[in-house]
């Protein structure tokens, strides 16, 4: 863990039960918040580094259009040594070439071989179209895979956020529990001592007291914990945080709408089909085996000879070739037919994977919008439960004054209006949450949706980029297109499905986050 990273959830601890202090600038607002993490969350980084390696994948496909050249090398020494009697014997040993022996003696030579080899494929039979459109694809499903990661993020950082408000409010409603319950101590201890109530009623207002006041520790320690998780997603600790805006121009009016979009937008149903059209297009390419190659192959390659003390022009040779190369695959002993069920299988398992990802989301959108549903009829019901607990504590305080209740009475009446006060903050942060988790769901819950000022991420930029780079050649398109035609099983090119456009307004604008340009 980084010192900085310390130091801020060290902040968040310390700082947790300093609410009437003026806390240096964070996140004051949601949107804040969410331009921060979107930022610089690593999670949401790290799945954009991923996504960027994935793009590769595409890349390294179509070099099997692409022509290769390589070069090869090589040096080697000799020395000879023979006895004269031998040289007499054989004439193995003529230094000048006359052929009469010379005798015996040694004699030195270096080689040097070296040649470049280039090959261009011409058609492969499918099988680097049928690569090309499952790298396509799964760059794609690797696209929906980030979209779904940054939903995730999303809704960690809106509900850190509410989390952060509900235990502030929270700790604010016990502070003020505390500050009453001491009034009604010192209050009942006056009565004491003037003989109006019994020690019982002093020791009701102590136990009353102390009770609150561990309480109050158990809020302080509960805030400091959701500071700590607010500040590793966002990456620094929240202030004073603003009301959470209103996401009702996101939500649809009626559960039938949010089916409808969940099935057309959700990421991780969008994934599984893209990986769905990725096991397609392995089954064409496994069946593609089957099929001959046809390439160019190109070579020029020279050797040079050196012998002691000699150098002639003569020992210095060079061949080149230049032809048309043909493998056709007759046997392989059923492993090719063995990989063409395999991948027909694997289709199988993502086409039927495709209904069971659509069956979670329809459950997903279910679940949330009921409760959402209930949050809302909660906050009504909370609302109501506070206005009439603040009656009725009032009413017993002042029926405690002429004799009518007893302390425990007011006591009690205190408890359940700060019980009330509690269940309504927290309806209301449920309310919230669940509306976010709906928008993830349905695949709304993005930054376009939310903070539109501040710059995008482009997941095609990348992409875009390396379809052209180091490598491209002028006839790679030809060639594509004849391996992607001439071959009885064809793979279809997969294509991005589209998107949902913008929803306005989005969040207030974050006016404190600088807006650095996102790789």
């Amino acid at each position: 863990m980084s010192m900085n990273l310390r130091g801020r959830l060290l902040a968040a601890t310390l700082c947790a039960g300093a609410l009437g202090v003026a806390i240096p600038a964070g996140a004051e607002t949601l949107a804040d918040a969410i331009a921060l993490a979107y930022q610089n969350n690593p999670t949401l980084q790290a799945q954009r580094a991923t996504q960027r390696a994935l793009d590769e994948n595409y890349v390294q496909a179509r070099t099997g259009w692409r022509p290769t050249l390589s070069f090869s090398g090589s040096w080697s020494y000799s020395e000879q040594a023979t006895p004269v009697k031998v040289a007499l014997a054989t004439g193995a040993f003529d230094r000048n070439g006359d052929g009469i022996p010379d005798g015996g003696g040694r004699q030195d030579s270096a080689l040097t071989r070296g040649g470049l080899t280039f090959n261009q494929p011409l058609w492969t039979g499918g099988r680097v179209a049928a690569a090309v459109n499952a790298a396509n694809a799964d760059v794609l499903a690797g696209r929906e895979n980030l979209r779904r990661i940054e939903a995730q993020v999303l809704v960690s950082v809106i509900q850190a956020y509410s989390d952060t408000r509900r235990d502030q409010e929270a700790l604010r409603i016990r502070q003020r529990n505390v500050e009453v319950l001491t009034r009604q101590l010192q209050e009942s201890q006056a009565r004491f001592d003037v003989g109006e109530v019994t020690r019982t009623d002093v020791a009701q207002s102590q136990a009353r007291l102390s009770q609150a006041q561990a309480l109050l520790a158990s809020a302080v320690a509960q805030l400091a914990i959701t500071r700590a998780g607010y500040a590793a997603l966002v990456g620094q600790n929240p202030g004073e945080l603003a009301p959470e805006p209103s996401l009702a121009y996101l939500l649809p009016t009626d559960p039938d709408e949010a089916y409808k979009v969940a099935e057309d937008f959700n990421p991780q149903l969008r994934a599984q089909k893209f990986t769905e059209q990725a096991s397609r297009a392995r089954v064409a390419g496994a069946r593609a085996e089957r099929m001959p190659t046809v390439g160019i192959q190109a070579s020029v390659d020279f050797r040079n000879q050196v012998r002691e003390e000699i150098w002639e022009r003569d020992f210095f040779a060079r061949g080149s070739t230049l032809g048309v190369g043909v493998n056709v695959p007759l046997f392989s002993g059923g492993l090719v037919s063995s990989r063409v069920r395999q991948s027909i299988e694997r289709n199988n398992a993502d086409r039927i994977t495709i209904e069971g990802v659509r069956r979670n989301v329809l459950q997903g959108v279910t679940q949330f919008w009921s409760q959402l549903i209930a949050a809302r009829a909660n906050i009504a019901s909370s609302e109501e439960q506070v206005r009439a607990a603040a009656i009725a504590a009032e009413g017993t305080r002042q029926e405690q004054q002429v004799g009518l209740r007893t302390t425990i009475d007011v006591l009690n009446a205190e408890q359940e209006l700060r019980q009330a006060e509690l269940n309504q903050v927290t309806s209301r942060r449920d309310e919230y949450v669940a509306a976010a988790n709906v928008l993830a769901t349905m695949g709304r819950l993005e930054a376009r949706n939310l903070i539109p000022s501040q710059p995008q991420y482009d997941a095609g930029k990348n992409f875009r980029r390396l379809r052209m780079t180091w490598g491209w050649v002028p006839w790679e398109e030809p060639v594509a297109i004849v391996d992607q035609v001439a071959t009885p099983w064809p793979s279809t090119p997969p294509s991005a499905k589209p998107v949902e456009k913008p929803i306005a307004p989005g969040l207030e604008p974050p006016p404190s986050v600088a807006a650095p340009t996102l790789r």
